[in-house]
């Protein structure tokens, strides 16, 4: 039987006892299964190099930080599955990986059986991978703002809720107004950018975000970034968003299935790759890995 790594974070929301006892059992059904918890932020880095050592696919179940840091540590090296454990779970929801655990770990161990894969591209930023998103400017101060509320008393991070009232207040606070202060080579300026890997971009909860409904999983990089945010032009650019055709507004810069592109900002602003905050940049090379990342769905 195939050997696979279950890579568990048990601080995320929906992650619980039960639910890993029947995430096991329904990969046992095709597996020999090996799990690991992780215990600290980065950790999930290190169990999946050490399983690419040995397991014939890793299999992680928890949010969408967990599996960035998972792929970063084995992409290319064995197959991944992705179990939805977090309170967004962007990743494998985007994939269409049923919401239920037991199932959708069901799934995973049929297509490890069936030797049903889905060879998929990943994002680069700065050296870090991310598997469907990454901004620069705004949304990675939103990113930033959530973990500055630390966690609850269980290890839980902020909910979906909570990261759409902190972009609110943070649009707010700005009177709806930013301007440029960032240059995508080769575009021109822009206020921030938007850089994603496949479509959605994020759920606010039941509800898809599009953003850029060409992005596919199989192709290059998408981008967005407004010129800039004036009060007039927000209810248009929420529209354009809300639909995935921000493309297609005049005052926003796009692009679509890139190699790359490199972004330099006036002053260093905050980088984030699908929900992790990376720190303050002042430049950010973007690279699509094609054929990166090869999926059990």
């Amino acid at each position: 039987m195939p050997k696979v790594a279950l890579i568990v974070n048990p601080y995320s929301s929906g992650v619980n006892r039960q639910h890993v006892e029947e995430v096991e059992a329904a990969l046992r059904q095709g597996a020999d299964v090996v799990r690991r918890q992780t215990e600290a932020r980065g950790h999930a880095t290190e169990l999946a190099a050490e399983a690419a050592e040995t397991a014939d696919a890793i299999v992680v179940y928890s949010g969408d930080g967990t599996y960035n840091e998972a792929v970063n540590g084995a992409a290319g090296r064995v197959p991944f599955g992705f179990v939805p454990g977090g309170g967004a779970s962007v990743f494998p929801r985007a994939l269409g990986v049923a919401r239920e655990p037991a199932a959708a770990a069901a799934s995973i161990a049929d297509a490890l059986r069936d030797g049903r894969f889905r060879s998929i591209s990943l994002g680069r930023v700065n050296g870090r991978r991310f598997l469907f998103s990454s901004g620069l400017g705004f949304e990675g101060e939103a990113v930033r703002r959530i973990d500055t509320r630390g966690r609850t008393a269980d290890g839980r991070r902020a909910s979906n809720l909570v990261f759409a009232l902190t972009i609110a207040r943070t649009l707010t606070e700005r009177r709806l107004r930013m301007r440029p202060q960032l240059e995508v080579e080769g575009h021109g300026r822009a206020a921030f950018v938007f850089v994603a890997n496949g479509h959605p971009y994020t759920f606010a909860g039941p509800v898809p975000f599009t953003l850029m409904r060409e992005a596919e999983f199989e192709r290059g990089l998408d981008f967005v970034a407004p010129r800039e945010v004036r009060p007039h032009n927000v209810p248009r650019l929420l529209v354009h968003m809300f639909r995935g055709t921000a493309a297609n507004d005049p005052t926003v810069l796009a692009g679509h299935d890139l190699d790359g592109l490199v972004v330099r900002c006036d002053h260093p602003l905050p980088l984030q790759a699908d929900g992790e905050d990376l720190g303050d940049v002042s430049e950010a090379t973007f690279a699509a890995e094609r054929d990166a990342l090869t999926v059990l769905v």
